[in-house]
């Protein structure tokens, strides 16, 4: 099963938790984070860990299995659905960033930023948070 490191949320966002919890999810196995028969955390678990209401990590679970993202199993912990066997292109999952990207740019417009501040801030952000290798 995987750590519940791999998920996480932004309390601070205007997202609801459970939207932020299914692009997470989508997100996690379009880069193969998440693999075609992995299990993941329970609702329980998952509702502890991130110190939400177990009822969000329910409904974020109910929309990935609705769209075969994910497989219920009586008794058994859910896991990522067979189709799923390996990630996506890298152009593919590009186009998963594309609303977030979209928001950012609308919100940089709002605050009058030149093309040059955002992107450039993006980079910052981006440098920030790569692992030290």
């Amino acid at each position: 099963m995987p750590a519940l490191d791999l998920f996480h949320i932004n309390t601070g966002s205007t997202e609801p938790i459970y939207r932020q919890l299914v692009e997470l999810v989508r997100r996690l196995v379009a880069s193969g984070q998440l693999k075609a028969g992995d299990e993941i955390p329970s609702v329980r678990e998952l509702a502890q860990g991130l110190v939400v209401h177990p009822m969000t990590i329910s409904k974020a679970y109910g929309l990935l299995e609705a769209e075969g993202l994910l497989e219920r199993r009586r008794g058994l912990a859910m896991r990522v659905a067979a189709q799923h066997r390996r990630a996506q292109a890298p152009l593919d999952r590009a186009e998963l960033l594309r609303p977030s990207l979209e928001r950012a740019a609308q919100e940089a417009r709002q605050l009058e930023l030149s093309t040059a501040q955002a992107l450039a801030l993006f980079k910052e952000i981006l440098q920030a948070e790569e692992p030290q290798s």
